[in-house]
């Protein structure tokens, strides 16, 4: 297994499990950077933020899970791109509304670019629209 595939593969496991910035950041540069095109994250510009928003998420929406569709590692570019789908509930306390009940099942994307070994930019590339009106939000 190549270096950059290993280090994408432990970053996005701890991302996705909810993990924040104190354990993501050992696989990013301090200052890596977030964007997405969704208005849920729009407001958010580095990956600190993004992995503690997801990390502050799963204190409401439960049974939370992901399934990696294709992973994918482009070594001449120093890119890993990864397409997954999302699973949760909102049953806790928190979120937009009192708890829903309801369940999402969302696609995403990310583009994760990497520096010396380390992420240095992360795209999450996902239709926020669906994945709220699924949790009852919208």
């Amino acid at each position: 297994m190549s270096k950059l595939k290993h280090v994408a593969e432990q970053f996005f496991t701890a991302c996705e499990d909810g993990e924040g910035w104190d354990v993501c950041k050992k696989f990013c540069h301090a200052d890596a950077t977030f964007s997405a095109q969704a208005p849920a994250i729009a407001g958010i510009t580095t990956v600190e933020g993004y992995t503690d928003w997801l990390k502050g998420l799963y204190t409401f929406v439960t049974d939370t899970r992901y399934e990696i569709q294709s992973f994918g590692v482009d070594e001449g570019r120093n890119n890993v791109t990864v397409f997954s789908v999302f699973h949760g509930t909102h049953t806790g306390e928190g979120g937009p509304l009192p708890a829903t009940g309801k369940s999402a099942a969302t696609e995403y994307c990310y583009c994760l670019q990497f520096e010396d070994g380390r992420l240095r930019h992360m795209t999450k590339i996902w239709n926020d629209g669906v994945a709220l009106q699924q949790l009852g939000w919208v």
